[in-house]
């Protein structure tokens, strides 16, 4: 009887590694579950690359590159990305679009690196390809 209890608790156990901790939630479909804390990052870089460029765009009648922005003190983040990814900023006039864009994942993996913009609607979506 113990044995069958012991099973019993072993198979119970199992059953929560495999729907609890194996499925845990991701921040985007096709995205492996640690990438979540990176994505939340480049989504707050993108958020306050785009609040420096409508700064600068306020004072100065145009947008700029990144350079421009962090070399005017106009944005404060030390880095030109975050966990493999590589921010650029494409101006026309007034207008821009912040891309944060990551190499893609080695052949076969199951793993995906969404790429993401965000413009002067202050919105964050995934650019398809």
């Amino acid at each position: 009887m113990r044995v069958v209890s012991l099973l019993f608790v072993v198979l119970i156990i199992m059953g929560v590694y495999h729907f609890y901790l194996k499925q845990l939630p991701t921040t985007d479909e096709g995205t492996a579950a640690t990438q979540a804390i990176s994505l939340t990052g480049v989504r707050t870089d993108l958020l306050q690359i785009a609040q420096s460029e409508r700064s600068y765009v306020t004072q100065n009648g145009r947008c700029a590159s990144l350079g421009e922005l962090m070399s005017s003190n106009s944005l404060m983040i030390s880095h030109g990305g975050r966990g493999g990814y590589s921010y650029a900023i494409e101006c026309s006039g007034t207008h821009f679009s912040i891309i944060a864009s990551h190499a893609p994942a080695s052949e076969g993996s199951p793993i995906r690196y969404p790429t993401l913009a965000l413009d002067e609607t202050m919105q964050v979506r995934e650019i398809h390809d």
